[in-house]
């Protein structure tokens, strides 16, 4: 059932398809009835939302605004029919979280864990996904939550919390550095190096940092997964950085390596966030669960 305007049922499917002709072809349509749709909402809100071209339709930066707006209004319309339907209304029993790597190697499923032990009927998933794209997946509605590092203000999500994360390094049993309290990027570097490739928020700082050192630094291997990353430091390949979010010690046994924090002011830019969306009512589960992943995002970082 669809409980958006005509308008913006047809601008979704324009959006999605980039064509009026196939828009009008999936929704069973004629084509003159969604050109007329979208005349009204351009007309009405006063800017283009479309560039015409003779092979279809791209978004205008306008455009791609409101399909942020369409996209959490059409999922926020598609829970509230299937809570009318089942009964449940705020029982909605699913939460979607998008997140990147290093949040889904134990803070995120723990917390899943610890959340079901008390609401059992609560199902999940989970994406993990590069940074900007688990906030994007919150500002478009395509996830409940988002768990990710930032740099910078954001202004399309609410931040529910956000936290400083130190970075250190992973380093193998019986190694060298294994003692330290500290290292520097200059200590750091006198090894090989499994870093994340560039884009990444950690790479971008970590190469700030060692322009600021002076240091020339080629990695012995650039992967943005970290079961590989963690696999060459234990075969003795060298050392890899990982965001320290307050578990590293308990967890360095059973992986087999030890964490160094690494001493670079440049790290301290970089905040791990969980974000919400703003302007949409969140299902009392989704509510629930993210308070639990601020508590626990918290308490991990303070412990």
């Amino acid at each position: 059932m669809q409980l958006l305007p005509v308008n913006l049922a047809y601008f979704l499917e324009v959006a999605r398809t980039g064509s009026v002709t196939e828009a009008a072809h999936a929704l069973n349509v004629a084509p003159s009835a969604i050109s007329r749709q979208i005349a009204k909402l351009e007309s009405g809100i006063g800017v283009p939302l479309f560039a015409r071209h003779p092979r279809g339709m791209t978004l205008t930066e306008a455009g791609s605004r409101l399909l942020a707006h369409a996209r959490r209004t059409e999922t926020e319309s598609t829970t509230l029919v299937e809570e009318l339907r089942t009964g449940r209304g705020a029982e909605a029993r699913s939460v979607a979280v998008a997140c990147s790597e290093g949040f889904a190697r134990r803070l995120v499923p723990r917390a899943i864990a610890g959340f079901r032990r008390e609401h059992p009927d609560v199902a999940f998933r989970v994406d993990v996904v590069a940074r900007q794209e688990a906030t994007r997946r919150v500002v478009e509605g395509l996830a409940d939550v988002a768990v990710t590092y930032t740099m910078g203000p954001q202004h399309d999500v609410r931040v529910e919390c956000a936290v400083v994360v130190p970075v250190a390094a992973i380093v193998p049993l019986g190694h060298e550095l294994a003692g330290r309290d500290r290292i520097g990027l200059a200590d750091l570097c006198a090894y090989p190096l499994a870093l994340a490739s560039q884009g990444t928020s950690q790479r971008e700082l970590f190469d700030i940092g060692a322009q600021l050192e002076g240091i020339t630094v080629r990695p012995a291997l650039v992967c943005d997964s970290l079961a590989p990353q963690y696999e060459f430091v234990r075969a003795g390949g060298g050392l890899a950085l990982v965001g320290d979010l307050g578990d590293t010690e308990q967890s360095a046994a059973t992986e087999g390596v030890t964490y160094v924090p690494v001493d670079h002011p440049v790290f301290r830019q970089r905040e791990a966030q969980v974000q919400t969306a703003t302007g949409r009512r969140p299902s009392w589960s989704a509510t629930q669960f993210t308070e639990l992943l601020v508590a626990s995002l918290r308490r991990d970082r303070t412990a």
